[in-house]
């Protein structure tokens, strides 16, 4: 079992930026591929981001490829997200995602989800 706790989430406005954190509780951080997901209102939720157990492969959604970076570190059990040059497009709950441990990343979400964190970007 994952626990998995955003924080990180705010107000912006438009052209700015935010780091999200997703802190991991449990067994097998390292051997977890990590994501990112997405659900604006009225809206399904969406990939964004995922990154590979290592940290060294990452994948991107084309909507935020180039202004979003995600990355990990093992040590602290920990994945981030750097979100950078925001639009009001971007304003959504903010999903922090894990795999099962050994699983490759994809863009498909594992079982273990966060609650989420709000980001909203004004014009």
């Amino acid at each position: 079992q994952v626990e998995l706790v955003e924080s990180g989430g705010g107000l912006v406005q438009a052209g700015g930026s935010l780091r999200l954190s997703c802190a991991a509780f449990g067994r097998s951080f390292s051997s977890t591929a990590m994501g990112w997901y997405r659900q604006a209102p009225g809206k399904e939720r969406e990939f964004v981001a995922t990154i590979s157990r290592s940290g060294r492969s990452t994948y991107y959604a084309d909507s935020v490829k180039g202004r979003f970076t995600i990355s990990r570190d093992n040590a602290k059990n920990t994945v981030y997200l750097q979100m950078n040059s925001l639009n009001t497009e971007d304003t959504a709950v903010y999903y922090c995602n894990a795999n099962r441990p050994y699983e490759t990343a994809t863009m498909t979400p594992g079982p273990y989800w966060g609650q989420g964190t709000q980001v909203t970007v004004s014009s």
